[in-house]
């Protein structure tokens, strides 16, 4: 494995998504419990549910290793890698691996589930969904600490640090399974505009960042 070349498997815009990805979640749950930044909080929240539908869409349209088909197997598939995990000769997937690909799939999931249900307790100020943000947010920073051991011990095994992969998009692999370029316009294109939509709303917010509970006091006073 490790006389086989360094080769394109990732492409740019999957790397800039990762990485923004992993921006936001850290910023959104170190936020989380400070309301003089609620506004950062729920602009990354509001980012992250954009990403994970140019995710999907891209799983649908992207490059080889991006687009679901590729890596995303049934229960079969997974039980066999997992047991070939136990037994210390597991395939070396040149994307994903299937459970990876649970992983990745349920913090898609799981992001949906903690925005929407942040969304539903800001607008209406139903204290059960501050709850279930919470435990859905507990949930998704567990499946995320999950998938970092998994990085690592993959890594070990492979002798290959994959979370470096994911930043110059290149393993070692055959010739024959590199992609065939970056689209790194694509991956520009989605950085700005992210970088703009957090521009304008520091600058002059695109999205209402009052609490229900604050607008429902306002209107008593009135």
């Amino acid at each position: 494995m490790n006389a086989m070349p360094r080769v394109l498997i990732w492409d740019a815009p999957t790397r800039v998504f990762h990485w923004l990805m992993v921006l936001c979640f850290c910023g959104a749950y170190l936020t989380s419990e400070s309301s003089r930044l609620l506004g950062v909080h729920l602009t990354l929240g509001y980012t992250m549910v954009a990403l994970v539908i140019w995710r999907l869409l891209w799983g649908l349209l992207g490059t080889r290793y991006a687009r679901f088909s590729q890596f995303v197997r049934g229960p079969h598939a997974v039980a066999l890698h997992l047991r070939d995990m136990l037994r210390s000769h597991a395939p070396h997937p040149v994307g994903h691996n299937p459970l990876g690909a649970i992983s990745i799939l349920l913090m898609l999931l799981l992001t949906l589930a903690v925005v929407a249900s942040g969304w539903v307790f800001f607008t209406t100020g139903a204290h059960g969904f501050k709850d279930l943000h919470e435990g859905v947010a507990g949930l998704m920073l567990g499946v995320v600490g999950v998938h970092l051991a998994g990085v690592v011990l993959v890594s070990l095994r492979q002798r290959e640090n994959l979370a470096a992969s994911m930043v110059h998009g290149r393993k070692r692999a055959p010739a024959t399974q590199a992609i065939g370029w970056s689209w790194w316009p694509l991956a520009a294109l989605l950085l700005a505009v992210v970088l703009s939509f957090w521009w304008m709303q520091w600058q002059n917010p695109l999205i209402d960042l009052t609490p229900a509970a604050q607008v429902g006091s306002h209107s008593d006073d009135d």
